[in-house]
């Protein structure tokens, strides 16, 4: 049965799957600020700017929730959820850098009030902090993990960059998003599984867990580029295309319409074209490719919580299936 999602409830369940960790949140935070105690004063500045630029800290509290429902060490899983942010929080420095971008959140990022070099420079040293907080978790099958996961990122934004422009494929956009976001969540969920008394088994799971809610999160992030509200967004709608990356909301529609001038186009730079992609963007706004591309996201999320279903019911089990439906029911 195909489960249905109130978009009602965002508040609900964001306040739900934060509720029994909230105090281990601070210490993730605590130990985030710590790294930069002894650094240049600029560093310490630009890190609790970050900081400040808030969210909702799903990676941490996806570790926390995991590694306390499957018995963790609590120092380890805070470790763990404080490395995974920080290595989150590098990734969105050089985003915002690559992509020109002068908000994040509605604060300004840190481009806009550094020079590029400086902003460079940050984000290399939070990815070794993240990495030293990683190795602080004194488990080496971890360690390596947390590494491969930085180069499959790092990997897929060099293919986006250089391959993927214009492209209308299924199977690269799969690709895309899961070394751009998918990634990070399944090792997230694996890591936390990996640090606790359980069998290969459980961490097997756990990895899909995190794999499935994390496919979905990128998938809604990309409806959300076409549909949501601009100013909760914190950039212009459709600036995905506008930038040559056809999500799955244009694929929908580009299978639906496959004569269409603006989408016959994007291969040969059509997105180049600001008039077009305007255009185009407000054919799949009004269209039904969104819908069409949430019930892709709904099934990643039906599968995360059908493996939830084989764990011993407890309050963090709870608090992951309310994760798991926030992300399908959030505004941004």
């Amino acid at each position: 049965m195909r489960l249905i999602f109130l978009h009602g409830e965002t508040d609900l369940n964001a306040v739900t799957f934060l509720s029994p960790v909230t105090e281990e949140i601070k210490l993730v935070e605590e130990r985030m600020r710590s790294q930069a105690d002894e650094s240049h004063a600029d560093l310490r500045a630009a890190l609790e700017h970050l900081l400040a630029a808030g969210g909702k800290r799903i990676r941490p509290t996806l570790s926390l929730l995991v590694g306390n429902m499957l018995g963790a060490p609590l120092e380890k899983v805070v470790t763990l959820g404080a490395a995974v942010e920080l290595l989150h929080t590098a990734t969105l420095v050089h985003d915002d850098l690559i992509d020109g971008s002068l908000l994040r959140r509605g604060m300004a990022t840190l481009n806009a009030r550094w020079s590029p070099p400086a902003t460079v420079l940050t984000g290399d040293f939070l990815f070794a902090r993240a990495a030293k907080l990683a190795a602080e978790t004194d488990h080496l099958p971890l360690m390596k993990l947390f590494s491969e996961t930085l180069a499959t990122i790092v990997n897929g934004e060099l293919t986006q960059m250089f391959t993927s422009r214009g492209l209308i494929n299924r199977d690269n956009y799969y690709k895309r998003i899961y070394a751009k976001t998918a990634s990070l969540f399944e090792m997230t969920s694996r890591a936390a599984a990996m640090v606790s008394p359980v069998d290969d088994t459980v961490i097997e799971s756990m990895r899909d867990f995190g794999y499935q809610i994390g496919m979905a999160f990128q998938i809604v992030d990309d409806i959300l580029d076409f549909n949501g509200e601009q100013a909760a967004v914190g950039k212009p709608l459709g600036s995905d295309l506008h930038n040559g990356l056809v999500t799955l909301p244009a694929i929908y529609f580009a299978e639906a319409n496959s004569n269409d001038p603006d989408i016959q186009s994007l291969p040969s730079g059509g997105w180049t074209h600001t008039v077009n992609m305007t255009r185009l963007v407000e054919s799949i706004r009004a269209s039904n490719s969104s819908k069409q591309a949430m019930c892709e996201a709904e099934q990643h999320v039906e599968k995360a919580l059908g493996i939830l279903n084989t764990m011993e019911p407890c309050a963090e089990r709870d608090a992951l299936e309310n994760l798991a439906k926030y992300i399908v029911d959030r505004k941004v």
